[in-house]
């Protein structure tokens, strides 16, 4: 859909140098987003530039590069590890001659690949129509073949005029069943919220092992892969914890630096579950040499949905790569802010029920509480 690249295309990535510290981290993680949209990656071309050409975002002498690594690499589709303008896209392209496309525009292609239920598919498409609206260079018979071609072009219409008719209905339908779906789940929050209900939601950088610890937690089969975006679809489930009695956890997609908006908005009726949470669980790949900076960017996107002010922990998983034994710190409260754990091995998996529970406690504590002080907000730190 939308000139996805097929299975196994042979693709050039490339990634410019603006000083960026975590730079290598980034060019690391475009080779892992290639991988997990099925792609053969049989090129890479970097630089270092001051700031981006305004005409082709690389340079001339850059787009002549790239161009001779396709050629020799007999690629067919080049990826920068960068958002790039329709403007920039197409001039690649027409010097390139193969198909462009940026870091956004691959997310969102992982995204449509992956999404399995109506909702997350309805969301995939809706954050692809809206990133590719200001894209329309390409024919987007698609929708012409959907709604049946008759009748849909007016008079004297151009082309475009049409397309983007076409687009803009198809994006209203789609909000208009998103909305609809996002009425009966506010109808279920509130209904749990009524049975005082305690909702947790894991969070965190795709990869980083949520759906493996939601795995472990509740005995889900929920899918888990070495792989970015293994998880789209959010899983809830209905627990039973010692001492806190019932909880609700849900599993969420996983964030990623330079996630795209489009992306952040669609999902943002299925993120309210994160939105409306008692509790987050951040978990955190102990591992990764770039935790700190990935718990940034999970920070920054929990901020640009609204949940920044949650109570959240810090799970700190996959501690059996590292040679760490399980264990928690509490902050200057007395309460639970970080949690070491292996969830592949189930180390430490006691320590998240016994903060579970702690945490059922407080929210029992704060709703017996005079209306003045019911309103104080609890913070951890991460």
């Amino acid at each position: 859909m939308f000139d996805r690249p097929d299975s196994g295309d042979s693709v050039v990535l490339v990634s410019l140098d603006f000083g960026d510290a975590d730079y290598a981290d980034s060019l690391e993680e475009l080779h892992r987003l290639a991988e997990s949209a099925n792609l053969k990656v049989v090129g890479v071309v970097e630089g270092k530039r001051a700031r981006p050409d305004a005409a082709t975002f690389a340079g001339s002498g850059k787009v002549e590069e790239i161009a001779l690594a396709v050629r020799e690499a007999q690629a067919t589709l080049a990826i920068f590890n960068h958002q790039l303008s329709p403007a920039q896209e197409r001039n690649l392209e027409r010097r390139i001659e193969c198909r462009v496309i940026d870091r956004t525009s691959l997310i969102l292609d992982i995204f449509a690949q992956r999404a399995r239920s109506h909702e997350g598919q309805l969301q995939v498409e809706l954050a692809q129509l809206e990133h590719l609206a200001t894209r329309l260079v390409r024919g987007w018979t698609h929708l012409e073949r959907q709604k049946g071609g008759i009748g849909l072009r007016g008079p004297g219409e151009t082309q475009l005029e049409t397309d983007r008719r076409l687009l803009g209905k198809r994006v209203k339908l789609l909000k208009e069943r998103l909305a609809r779906l996002k009425r009966q789940r506010d109808i279920q929050r509130r209904a749990r919220q009524r049975s005082k209900v305690m909702s947790v939601s894991l969070v965190g950088y795709t990869n980083a092992g949520k759906s493996t610890l939601f795995n472990c937690l509740t005995h889900a089969q929920a899918y888990t892969a070495d792989q970015l975006f293994a998880t789209l679809d959010t899983t809830t489930r209905k627990i039973f914890v010692a001492g806190a009695g019932s909880v609700v956890l849900s599993d969420t997609v996983g964030f990623i630096k330079h996630l795209p908006h489009e992306l952040v908005a669609a999902f943002r009726a299925t993120l309210e579950e994160t939105i409306q949470a008692d509790l987050l669980l951040h978990v955190v790949d102990a591992a990764h040499p770039n935790r700190d900076g990935q718990i940034d960017e999970v920070n920054k996107v929990l901020a640009e949905i609204g949940a920044d002010s949650a109570p959240q922990i810090l799970v700190l998983n996959k501690i059996d790569l590292k040679g760490l034994s399980p264990g928690l710190e509490r902050d200057e409260y007395g309460k639970i802010a970080r949690i070491r754990l292996s969830a592949r091995t189930g180390e430490g998996m006691d320590l998240v029920r016994q903060a579970l529970a702690e945490r059922c406690a407080e929210l029992q504590a704060e709703s017996s509480m005079p209306s003045t002080q019911s309103g104080q907000v609890l913070t951890l730190g991460a």
